[in-house]
């Protein structure tokens, strides 16, 4: 399995309505790509790093499956959105678990 952590970091001027929809799309993704066992995601809460207002966590079974998630249209939607949040920056890592 592996784990897929992604930090973004938006705009100052991006309302918070708009980081809960991103957090709230990137979700519905569970149901809609095979290959995800779980997805987690909101807004975040530590003092460390607190430029990057959302956090996306997504597992899946096998690097078959984020290969597959990464060109899939539905992921490729919710990029273009975050984009269109004022997407600044993000930082992303992956591990085996």
């Amino acid at each position: 399995m592996i784990q897929r952590t992604v930090l973004i970091k938006f705009a100052e001027t991006t309302p918070r309505e708009q980081l809960l929809e991103v957090v709230d799309r990137f979700k519905t993704l569970q149901h809609k790509i095979e290959g995800i066992v779980e997805i987690q995601a909101g807004l975040n809460k530590s003092e460390k790093s607190k430029e990057y207002q959302v956090v996306l966590m997504v597992r899946f079974e096998n690097q078959q499956a984020v290969d597959a998630y990464t060109v899939h249209a539905e992921h490729q939607a919710v990029v273009a959105f975050i984009g269109e949040a004022g997407r600044l920056d993000s930082i992303g890592a992956d591990i085996d678990i």
